[in-house]
């Protein structure tokens, strides 16, 4: 047996997972398919002498097409992809001229079952209202159990981000979209939040940040992260004065914060509110990221 096609035998082994990874993430027979043919293509342009784990290797790399395909369904302004019913997937093969398993005509009901049973058509409907980043974290962690060590590089972000990614999308699937916590309680917090800061109120702000915030930040790809609210709000009041271009939205369904000015998004803040005090906020300046937001204003 040549090198190609144990390679190719290899890949063939881990097709019935990719899939399964690339039909969550997309909802689409079409372009599940696609995915796992470019992942076939790296594969075979790759060293595969360099590759130790070569299915945890192929889940990364269908994981960063389908994040790429999505992001290009938001770049383009689509609407979601009507989620498609699973083709069979097949136990017969014949080799192509890439010398790449083909499927063939025969069914396999076990594995037609495993993405229709196993992902249902509203819980596909859930995950379009998702971002690409958050549609990543949430089904490589939750669905396939991936370290969020290895699934912060892919989304560009650190493990932690990528927990809290993946945090706020099973919020809003658990929800059916509809955030959970009350947007009033969420909305006064946040404007006393910016009254304070305006206003160069220390204690004020203090009062509405719990003692151990975490504030991350992600600008132009730039990634920092700082706790403890003292130190934070001491360094914020002294900027106070650009809270004045801040005006509250919706963003991703939760009352955040956003600077739009003639109505183009380059700066949004997000919040995660727990018994009245700021526990979480994320500033967000990444021109990737904010096309990724679903941003509405709020009166």
């Amino acid at each position: 047996m040549s090198e190609h096609d144990y390679l190719a035998e290899r890949f063939e082994e881990h097709r019935t997972h990719l899939r399964a990874v690339a039909y969550r993430m997309l909802g689409s027979v079409s372009e599940v398919d696609d995915a796992v043919q470019e992942a076939w293509l790296r594969l075979s342009r790759a060293d595969s002498a360099e590759i130790d784990n070569l299915g945890g290797w192929l889940t990364t790399v269908v994981a960063r097409v389908c994040l790429d395909m999505l992001r290009s369904r938001t770049s383009r302004r689509e609407e979601p992809l009507t989620p498609e019913a699973p083709e069979p997937v097949a136990t017969g093969t014949r080799r192509g001229s890439s010398g790449l398993s083909e499927r063939s005509e025969s069914k396999d009901p076990e594995q037609e079952a495993l993405l229709a049973d196993s992902v249902g058509l509203a819980l596909l409907v859930v995950l379009d209202r998702l971002t690409p980043a958050e549609r990543l974290a949430f089904v490589l962690h939750d669905m396939f159990a991936v370290p969020f060590e290895e699934i912060g590089p892919i989304v560009g972000r650190s493990a932690e981000a990528a927990r809290q990614l993946a945090s706020r999308a099973r919020r809003r699937v658990r929800g059916g979209g509809t955030p959970d916590p009350d947007l009033v309680r969420q909305r006064e917090v946040v404007e006393a939040f910016m009254a304070a800061l305006r206003a160069g109120d220390l204690e004020g702000l203090l009062a509405v940040l719990d003692p151990d915030l975490v504030v991350r930040a992600d600008m132009s790809g730039v990634l920092t992260e700082s706790r403890g609210a003292a130190a934070w709000a001491k360094g914020a009041v002294a900027y106070g004065h650009l809270a004045t271009l801040t005006q509250p939205a919706l963003v991703d369904g939760a009352i955040g914060v956003v600077v739009a000015p003639q109505g183009r998004l380059v700066r949004a803040l997000t919040f995660t509110i727990e018994n009245g005090k700021i526990t979480e906020m994320e500033i967000i300046g990444n021109p990737a990221r904010l096309g990724e937001l679903d941003v509405s204003m709020v009166d």
